[in-house]
Formats: C-alpha cells, structure tokens, sequence
C-alpha cells in the first residue's frame, strides 16, 4: 500500500531513526497495517545486549507511533512539512509480552480511537507471527514550530 519512497515522504525520520519499512493495508480515519524488518544491523543491537541482542522496548512504542503518524497524516490529509512535528502526547498501558531480536518482522496494528482537540488517540498491537511483542494505547499531537 505504501513503500519506503511514499514513507520517506511522510515521515521526517531518517536511518537510524525510520522504524517503518512498509506500510501493509491503510484504511483512512480507522487503522493501518505497517512492517518493521528487525536486522542484526540496526545499530542499537551492538549495546543492547551484545550477548543477546533484543529490539527495546521504547523502539517498539516509537515504531507504532510513526506507523499512528502515518496513518495522521492520511486521516486529515496533509504532507508534513519542516515546520510541523508530530509528537508524543501519552502513553498507556504499555506492554511487552516476548523480546523481539534480530530476524523478526514485526506487523503493527494501529488503529485510530479518536481525534479530538488535535490530539489522535491510538490502540496499537505489533505481532511477530501470531504472537503479541507489545501492545499499548498512543496519544499523539501535530505542531507547528517556527
């Protein structure tokens, strides 16, 4: 639905800091299915942990709000430019239910709960298979800045 040039586009992240690859299925104003290849290359494997690389948690929370801002920016329908960011604004019920290592392809599941007010609020699960790795609700926000 969406590759890594549309992402590029979007997104104002950049290596090492982009943690979506592709975006699967986006249905606008109500969820979006987004992909994370998990590689030993990714630079945060060489300390965390060099005897047993695992992905950490908040790189997991982090990859399901770019997919939530991705899915955002197609809900009202505006390309980021250098003066709009989009931030966290909350975090709940945050989850980690099996360690994530190089190899694995997470599949985030966001799915939009509400907009009010300029804050989004999210539902999101990412899968490795069948198996949950981390789950939580987003709330995030779209500024202008000078």
């Amino acid at each position: 639905m969406m590759d890594i040039h549309q992402i590029l586009k979007q997104l104002p992240h950049r290596y090492p800091f982009l943690l979506v690859d592709r975006v699967l299925e986006l249905d606008k104003g109500k969820s979006i299915k987004a992909l994370k290849n998990v590689t030993i290359n990714e630079p945060f494997f060489v300390g965390h942990f060099p005897h047993r690389p695992v992905m950490p948690g908040v790189l997991m929370l982090e990859a399901m709000a770019q997919a939530a801002a991705l899915l955002a920016f197609d809900t009202v329908g505006v390309t980021p430019d250098d003066k709009t960011v989009y931030y966290f604004a909350g975090i709940d019920g945050a989850r980690f239910k099996r360690p994530v290592e190089p190899g694995d392809q997470l599949v985030m599941d966001v799915t939009l709960e509400r907009m009010k007010a300029g804050i989004f609020k999210f539902k999101a699960v990412t899968r490795v298979g069948t198996e949950i790795a981390c789950e939580a609700e987003l709330m995030c926000t779209m500024r202008t800045i000078a």
